[in-house]
């Protein structure tokens, strides 16, 4: 899979297994792949192609998938039943029943030989869901020690169980500002949060942040780049004239309060976090300040990569036949066993 702060091509090969009606899963072995320069560029402005480009470059990025999983695959002994690929997103308005996950599932099958089940959202917005977040059934079935599940990449979204059914949103951006705003300085990413250490709260600013409407709906919902473009950056660019410190400053403190405005209105116990966001050491500093939860950091490996676990175990769903969105999730008028199979 791939998420929206471009940090790379997460390829996990896990194994998955039911005992009693009880699930669990390994890592066999997990890597990263970094974009080019000119994957990145092609990545970053496939939003705003045309037709003809975008389903060119549909056709082309499944190929370049295909050959990452060929090659991540080389060194592997055991048998592969399925490759599960969330591809990456370009557009998400649910809204307008409409999504489009880039990389062709087709040309992942072609390409490796191996049977590929893809376009994981599709259904579920078909039937007027918000098509994410997906992770929270994983959560549910995997994960379900824990009072709530909370993933922090270029959008943070958590899941919890609630009167005895599994809710999911998304919270806020998170790293796909705080990386564009790194970038005005150089750098690829705010580094354990550097950039928001040596900046001042720019209070208007932080108001403005914490009461754009997204904030005030409930359950289900969820962001794209399009919310963040109409909605937030103009919001930011008011303030382009500031120091960038002080506007990276900001934005980690409107994150902060968001997420205990969110999580905090839930029963205390165990959170558990992952995603890339849990590097950053400021930025998790800030949740300790404010939450009442327990924060649980589990090891690098799920980190990085639970995600892309997970998505595996969508596809394993989907593989036997059994609904893996859930309308209590996304909103949609009924549960769903999503995902185009390429059968080879």
């Amino acid at each position: 899979m791939s998420g929206t702060s471009l940090d790379g091509l997460d390829i996990a090969l896990c194994n998955l297994s039911i005992n009693d009606g009880k699930w669990s899963y390994s890592f066999v072995k997990t890597q990263t792949v970094k974009y080019s320069e000119e994957w990145e560029r092609q990545l970053r402005r496939a939003y705003f192609s045309n037709g003809s480009e975008l389903m060119q470059l549909h056709r082309d990025y499944g190929k370049w998938l295909g050959q990452q999983v060929a090659f991540f695959l080389q060194d592997v002994e055991e048998k592969v039943d399925f490759i599960a690929s969330h591809g990456h997103t370009i557009y998400h308005e649910p809204w307008n029943q409409m999504n489009f996950q880039l990389g062709d599932g087709g040309m992942i099958a072609a390409v490796t030989g191996i049977t590929t089940i893809s376009d994981f959202r599709s259904l579920d917005i078909c039937f007027r869901g918000q098509g994410a977040p997906l992770v929270p059934v994983g959560d549910h079935l995997l994960f379900d020690r824990y009072t709530a599940c909370v993933n922090l990449g270029g959008f943070a979204n958590v899941s919890v169980l609630m009167d005895e059914r599994r809710i999911a949103w998304d919270i806020c951006a998170v790293n796909f500002i705080l990386n564009k705003l790194a970038q005005r300085t150089g750098k690829e990413f705010d580094e354990d949060g550097q950039l928001g250490r040596k900046g001042q709260v720019i209070d208007s600013l932080l108001q403005k942040l914490n009461n754009l409407e997204y904030y005030q709906l409930t359950a289900p919902k969820s962001l794209g780049q399009e919310w963040v473009e109409k909605e937030l950056w103009p919001v930011i660019n008011e303030y382009a004239n500031d120091p960038v410190e002080n506007i990276a400053r900001t934005y980690y403190e409107h994150v902060a309060t968001i997420f205990s405005k969110d999580l905090n209105a839930f029963q205390k116990g165990e959170v558990l976090f992952t995603g890339g966001g849990v590097n950053n050491g400021y930025l998790m500093d800030l949740f300790k300040e404010k939450l009442n939860h327990q924060l649980i950091i589990p090891d690098q490996n799920l980190i990085d990569y639970k995600e892309a676990l997970i998505f595996a175990f969508l596809g394993v769903l989907r593989f036997r036949g059994e609904n893996n969105c859930w309308s209590s999730v996304t909103g949609a008028s009924k549960d769903s066993c999503s995902g185009v199979i390429h059968k080879v």
